[in-house]
């Protein structure tokens, strides 16, 4: 990049960098972003395929998610690179439809292109796919339908249509349970409204058995084990204590000496110790407890007396499983063990050490009522419980968040295919250039229905002409089972989705479309040349005149 002053030209970029502009940059950048989403398009749907990806270490990742996958790939390209964002983004907020989101966004800045070659300015495409955004969220909320907590029929169907297509589809309905019933136990309501913070179910994988082994505990399973096998390995109507601090003796907080001169002041010494250790001890003891977690240390001679006292005590707990425990149990986290008070420690029914595979783990059950819960998922290799936890992952978010919204909608392609009726409708009352990014948006969220039919086997126009004249005939849920390869009434067929996906999907495949549209220069540096052996300044450009400045 070059400017021209009397004839000499001046150097703005460090030597080595590019700049694409214009036409080709907005191709670049429209050519990158839909091969990501090509890249994900065969996983979408009940009938996609998996991909495995391989890393530079050899480690394999065998999945079906979308957000996984992008995740997964090395990709270089700054365009790319946002509509794995999207897929991100996605995730964290709904936790499923992260290929749709993907998949939409590279559909739409393709139809873009289409416009941008007939002489469409990219402001107005960016400008009609954002009234077509507003509008398509508008339409969404008036095809959408109320669900309540309590109907547990639909919210297994939510559960399972997120399951559906993933590695543990077999065993779907093991799963669709498992993901309900932990998700109405951590449920909070405040004034009339729901949360659901999944973090508050623990998913404990364990490699060992078939996925059908997979249960839930009303509690929680810590993956550690008693510190000492003196220690009981069952307690019932346990009180349980949860210790942030070290049950060892504490280090001086500057260095200090202590200087021994004889035997027996040495013995003094370390019976002193002994009695501190002994001392703390006898606290945990006297405010009634039969069950120590502690997030630090416990030193041996601690871990003696404990045991003496029948008391069963876990060390390093993670904080995470610290916080899940208070939640479950009811007690309080701890920071010192000078004033403990009788409110302070949790209660549970049973604490017992159990042997899972070859390793030893600690189940905290029969809580009154527990918030948090956890799920042990059980799986013939690493991969495959690798991909239960991902499709656990997805139903857990997308019945937390059909609980906390209350809105469905049906799945099968049928939102889309009824939003694109409308918005083209919509397009016909619009005056300016507008129109024609109105109309390629509806075009472009007819691409899931089309992916899910060429998924399947089926053909994507046929598939399409049907689902859209059933549409036509005011049959708003008409949807495609890719199973039986007809149009039929997904509501029915029990195929739904929280309503959140299907917004949040349109939300940043919509903005990164536009994002990406509104570029036209892309100006990327090279980083700058490595010094030469010996730190000699010979030879580097730009570098002369050097010597006249010492």
């Amino acid at each position: 990049m070059a400017g021209q002053l009397s004839g000499q030209p001046i150097f703005i970029l460090r030597e080595g960098s590019q700049r694409t502009k214009g036409r080709e940059a907005q191709s670049n950048n429209i050519m990158a972003a839909k091969a990501v989403a090509g890249a994900v398009r065969t996983t979408l749907g009940p009938k996609g395929m998996d991909k495995m990806l391989v890393d530079s270490m050899g480690d394999i990742v065998i999945t079906n998610d979308g957000a996984t996958i992008l995740k997964e790939m090395d990709i270089e390209h700054p365009a790319a690179k946002m509509i794995v964002e999207v897929a991100k983004t996605q995730d964290d907020e709904v936790g499923d439809g992260t290929t749709t989101a993907a998949v939409l966004a590279g559909e739409l800045l393709k139809n873009a292109e289409d416009l941008l070659e007939s002489g469409v300015h990219p402001t107005i495409i960016a400008s009609g796919y954002r009234l077509a955004s507003i509008k398509a969220k508008e339409i969404l909320q008036t095809i959408a339908k109320p669900v309540k907590s309590d109907n547990r029929e639909l919210l297994l169907k939510i559960s399972a249509t997120a399951i559906t297509g993933k590695g543990s589809d077999s065993s779907k309905d093991v799963f669709s349970n498992l993901a309900v019933d932990a998700v109405l136990s951590v449920v909070d309501t405040d004034n009339g409204k729901n949360t659901v913070d999944v973090e508050d179910i623990k998913v404990e994988k364990k490699v060992g058995g078939s996925v059908e082994e997979s249960v839930l505990i009303k509690g929680m399973v810590v993956d550690k084990e008693r510190v000492h096998s003196n220690m009981p390995k069952k307690v019932t109507n346990a009180k349980i204590l949860l210790l942030n601090e070290a049950l060892e003796i504490k280090k001086t907080e500057v260095d200090a000496e202590i200087s021994i001169k004889s035997p027996d002041q040495l013995q003094l010494f370390l019976d002193q110790e002994e009695q501190m250790l002994h001392d703390m001890v006898n606290k945990v003891v006297k405010c009634g407890a039969n069950v120590v977690f502690v997030q630090k240390g416990i030193d041996d001679i601690a871990q003696h007396y404990l045991a003496k006292e029948g008391v069963y005590a876990v060390r390093r707990v993670k904080k995470s499983d610290m916080e899940k425990l208070a939640r479950a149990t009811g007690a309080k986290i701890l920071t010192s063990l000078k004033e403990i008070m009788d409110s302070d420690l949790g209660i549970a029914g049973l604490v017992e050490e159990k042997k899972i595979g070859d390793e030893s783990m600690t189940y905290v059950t029969e809580c009154n009522n527990p918030k948090a819960v956890s799920i042990i998922l059980r799986g013939g290799t690493e991969h495959v419980v690798d991909e239960a936890e991902r499709a656990i992952h997805d139903a857990l978010r997308v019945v937390g968040v059909a609980i906390e919204d209350e809105k469905l909608v049906a799945g099968g392609g049928s939102p889309e295919v009824e939003l694109a009726l409308r918005l083209r409708e919509y397009s016909a009352t619009l005056k300016g250039r507008e129109q024609l990014a109105v109309g390629k948006f509806a075009e472009a969220l007819e691409i899931i229905p089309r992916t899910l039919a060429e998924n399947a086997g089926l053909d994507p126009i046929n598939m399409l002409v049907d689902m859209r004249s059933q549409h036509e005939q005011g049959n708003k849920t008409a949807g495609l089972n890719v199973f039986t390869g007809k149009v039929v009434d997904m509501w029915e067929e029990g195929v739904v989705e929280p309503l959140r996906v299907k917004i949040q999907a349109i939300n940043s495949g919509t903005e990164v479309a536009t994002m990406i549209l509104r570029i036209d220069d892309v100006l990327s540096s090279r980083s700058a040349p490595p010094m030469p052996p010996g730190g000699g300044m010979e030879g580097m450009g730009g570098m002369g005149g050097m010597e006249g400045m010492m």
